[in-house]
């Protein structure tokens, strides 16, 4: 009688990952959320963006908001998510067929408590230029999210996502300037904006320090807008 060779059906598909790459701005510079990844002998004592198998009774969306309270240690209810991109190359996980379903999230610094601002021995804050030789294919993840981040700041009003309910429209500023990496023309930053319609003047202005009361502002509107502000 001929043994049968076949592969387990169960080992012939693959399986399911969620990975988020969580940005927030503190003081005006662009930080991203790694924690520690210890998977040896190909990834010991490694660092890496929050992830994890989705469970099968979760959506990929509800994994990745798990995995950001679990692993990235944040509960922070103004985490705005969206899906990044699926990576699917046969070799990205060494110890199996992992497919990721990746996220990019953005939080405001001052949505975050204290304890989720902090650096601990689970997951710490680090910039852009830091977060590289990362388990798996997260340099890869990370780079994808922070270049559809910049395209997006272009035409649409995503770092509002990134913004405190009011801010100045020289804190709004100094965000674009951190996340395009180039300075703007301060007037015609401001004048355009303001013709956009898309902030709102609050009734109080933002007193102290060495300059004069600043006005407040905020976005007009909670959604994601495609606009022409670059």
């Amino acid at each position: 009688m001929k043994k049968n060779l076949e592969e387990p059906k169960h080992l012939r598909f693959a399986v399911l990952a969620a990975d988020v790459a969580l940005m927030t701005v503190r003081d005006g510079t662009l930080l991203i959320r790694l924690t520690p990844v210890n998977r040896p002998p190909h990834f010991p004592n490694m660092k890496g963006l929050p992830g994890g198998l989705i469970d099968p009774k979760e959506t990929a969306e509800e994994a990745a908001r798990r995995l950001l309270r679990e692993k990235a240690c944040i509960t922070s209810p103004d985490i705005y998510l969206e899906q990044l991109f699926t990576f699917s190359e046969i070799d990205r996980d060494p110890r199996g067929r992992v497919v990721s379903v990746a996220y990019s999230a953005l939080v405001p610094w001052g949505s975050l408590s204290s304890e989720e601002q902090a650096d601990t021995n689970d997951s710490w804050w680090v910039t852009p230029s830091s977060a590289h030789g990362l388990a798996y294919d997260h340099d890869l993840i990370t780079a994808t999210a922070l270049a559809r981040l910049r395209s997006r700041a272009r035409y649409t009003t995503i770092l509002g996502k990134l913004m405190p309910n009011e801010f100045t429209l020289t804190e709004l500023e100094r965000v674009y300037e951190s996340i395009l990496r180039t300075d703007l023309d301060k007037r015609n930053f401001r004048k355009k904006i303001l013709k956009l319609g898309v902030l709102t003047a609050q009734k109080r202005k933002r007193e102290g320090g060495a300059f004069r009361p600043a006005e407040l502002y905020r976005f007009t509107s909670s959604k994601v807008t495609e606009i022409e502000i670059l």
